[in-house]
């Protein structure tokens, strides 16, 4: 597999990370990764549209190659406007974005804002909680979500980053966090999720502070304004072996304008890594339409 190109942008004074996958004049496609994951997540899909497209992959702030933030949270809306300020300096006319779980979350959220800047958009599992947990998380008092966040931030801040005496190591942890990937894709994604330590020993790239999500946001039916603004192709994609639930079941599907559905059979919450033939045969039809 022949590599990206690495680059940097810059976004509310931190230092973010992107790659390249070359065929500049090509439309633009813009690849978001998941919570605690790489842009070099997307590697196999990329490898596999690269040809067709001018490929683009961020690592989110706190996550890959990108700098951790220093104080203040890891809210959705700062991934956002990052990713606006990414898609300010590289892109002249409307995109395509596909984003997984957090990331696809940020590109609906993002498409919602500037609908004339996206063209196409894939979502897998992005939309977040179901309205079912969401209404479980919203019957909490607010002095109880806030003070939540709070014991939570002050346990990470103890934490000390995990440390694997080897890549086989970190590599049979990820093997073991999600069961249908390869034996190839779970090294793969070890060797660019990880650094090694000055003592010898590795540890993933991502900043722990990310596993909080910050308690101030959009109210959920600001998201779901949100959502009917977007008037481009909308796929919505879910592995029918992972948590989420059934946008067309659960009704959220009926927020958008112009959206269809896709579950996904044997593939959990990774339906790119879990199915990836379908994904990408899901991906080349639509995108095709």
């Amino acid at each position: 597999m022949h590599g990206p190109t690495s680059h940097v942008y810059f976004s509310q004074r931190l230092r973010l990370h992107y790659v390249d996958w070359g065929n500049a004049g090509a439309p633009l496609l813009l690849l978001i990764h998941g919570g605690r994951d790489h842009c070099r997540n997307w590697d196999w899909v990329a490898e596999a549209l690269r040809h067709d497209y001018h490929i683009i992959a961020p690592d989110l702030r706190g996550h890959g190659d990108s700098q951790w933030m220093l104080g203040g949270s890891y809210n959705q809306l700062d991934y956002v406007y990052d990713i606006a300020q990414l898609v300010r300096q590289i892109a002249d006319e409307p995109i395509t974005i596909i984003g997984h779980s957090l990331g696809g979350a940020i590109s609906l959220t993002y498409t919602g804002l500037y609908p004339e800047r996206v063209r196409k958009l894939i979502a897998i599992e992005g939309l977040g909680p179901s309205p079912a947990m969401l209404e479980a998380r919203l019957a909490q008092r607010p002095e109880e979500r806030l003070r939540q966040w709070v014991d939570d931030l002050h346990r990470l801040s103890g934490r000390v980053p995990r440390r694997y005496t080897s890549l086989e190591e970190a590599y049979e942890r990820m093997q073991a966090e999600n069961p249908h990937l390869s034996e190839s894709q779970a090294r793969h994604l070890t060797i660019h999720g990880s650094n090694q330590n000055e003592d010898g020993t590795f540890s993933w790239k991502f900043d722990n502070y990310v596993r909080v999500f910050a308690p101030a946001g959009l109210d959920p039916r600001d998201q779901q304004a949100l959502w009917g603004r977007i008037d481009c192709p909308t796929l919505l994609v879910r592995g029918m072996e992972s948590w989420a639930s059934d946008p067309e079941q659960d009704g959220r599907a009926r927020f958008f304008r112009d959206a269809r559905v896709a579950n996904v059979p044997a593939a959990g919450h990774w339906v790119h890594h879990d199915q990836l033939e379908v994904f990408l045969e899901l991906t080349r039809g639509f995108l095709a339409d």
